[in-house]
């Protein structure tokens, strides 16, 4: 066996026992709650919280149309996997702060996530949201574990600011810059950025249920995806920035993108030209994003990825068909890396727009804050049985 073969081997048997521990050390689970559960999001979030470690999913509510109905009677179930049974004889409740659950998802849309998120933190709820609405707020965190998990840091000036008790907002990034941020990610680390220009192909998953009509979207593509190029321009220099302790300091990157919808089920890829702040060869480029590793702590989360960065060495990879999946649909996978006439290094990136960019991201980011003690029982039960010590 290889010595990073040993190493990752290692890495995941650790990891594994970490979970043990963890589990056996808890009495009874967190108890989830999906608003917006019967949309493609929210079916996504259902099915992995159907056999979660950490979290039982005990509320999910959605529109009043599909109100008082049991889930499996509400939902037009789109996954490949049947609706888990732990879902399908849940009443499907209405979006207000009443459910028994000691916090909620939000993949509510955004025409309602706003006042919606904010009813749940007033009322005491911790809200992990995958709605646009709060991710740009001035003490919100928008948040990829990987990348800048001290932003949670932000959650006692929300609080005060805002007056809520026990509940707060805690955002995912847009679905085409969370993969892009995470390939930045170890780059910014290494050698600083200054530039970059990024051209998307989004799958048309990524514009919910019925989404594009087919008219539109067979045999074409189309270059225009509203709010979408505006997201991805804002939203980077807020995940790369830095928190003071009162407030967002953006990184101050200079960031063009242009947004297309294209013919292809799940998966978004990007043609990406960056400039860098140090001169990096090609290898020293495709050394830092191999090697990119998350610590201890995020590694021992149930949805984490040791090395969350895939490279292949293809030429004709990644591509949507056989990459999406890479590590469940956690991992950006990156290909094509090669000099730019324009910057200085240009590669090619894909990732799961609906589990990478939406419905896992949320769920990671709630393991984190239950890791870091930030999610009480809001139950009879006494919060001490399920509070992690922070690390």
């Amino acid at each position: 066996m290889s010595p990073k073969a040993h190493n990752h081997s290692n890495g995941a048997a650790q990891k594994g026992q970490q979970q043990k521990t963890r589990a056996k050390n808890l009495d009874k689970k967190w108890r989830a709650g999906v608003l917006g559960a019967t949309g493609i999001v929210g079916q996504r979030l259902v099915r992995l919280l159907a056999e979660h470690p950490w979290f039982e999913l005990n509320e999910v509510a959605a529109s009043e149309r599909s109100s008082g109905r049991s889930y499996a009677e509400a939902v037009h179930w789109h996954l490949e996997s049947p609706i888990p049974e732990v879902a399908r004889d849940l009443v499907v409740k209405g979006v207000e702060p009443a459910l028994d659950c000691d916090f909620v998802f939000s993949a509510l849309d955004s025409s309602v996530a706003g006042p919606v998120e904010e009813d749940f933190a007033r009322a005491g709820y911790p809200v992990v949201s995958n709605s646009r609405n709060h991710r740009m707020g001035p003490d919100v965190p928008l948040l990829i574990p990987e990348v800048n998990a001290k932003h949670l840091d932000a959650i006692p000036v929300q609080r005060k600011n805002r007056g809520y008790d026990t509940g707060f907002i805690v955002t995912n990034p847009n679905c085409s810059t969370a993969g892009l941020v995470l390939v930045l990610k170890p780059l910014a680390d290494a050698f600083g950025l200054e530039r970059i220009f990024v051209v998307t192909l989004q799958a048309i998953s990524g514009a919910g249920y019925p989404g594009v009509a087919s008219m539109d979207i067979q045999g074409n593509v189309v270059p225009f995806i509203s709010g979408e190029e505006e997201k991805m321009e804002a939203e980077p220099q807020k995940l790369l920035g830095k928190w003071d302790g009162s407030r967002f300091i953006e990184a101050g990157l200079g960031i063009s993108a242009h947004c297309n919808r294209v013919p292809v089920l799940d998966g978004h890829l990007e043609c990406v030209s960056i400039g860098l702040k140090k001169i990096a060869s090609l290898e020293e480029v495709r050394q830092a994003l191999r090697t990119f590793e998350v610590d201890g702590e995020l590694a021992a989360l149930p949805t984490a990825l040791r090395h969350p960065v895939v490279v292949v060495d293809e030429e004709n990879r990644p591509q949507p068909r056989r990459d999406v999946e890479a590590g469940e649909g956690m991992a950006a996978v990156v290909g094509r890396i090669r000099e730019c006439p324009l910057h200085d290094v240009k590669l090619t990136l894909l990732s799961h727009n609906l589990v990478r960019g939406a419905a896992g991201a949320a769920l990671l980011n709630a393991e984190l804050l239950a890791a870091r003690g930030f999610l009480k029982d809001r139950s009879s039960r006494s919060a001490l049985e399920l509070e992690v010590p922070v690390r």
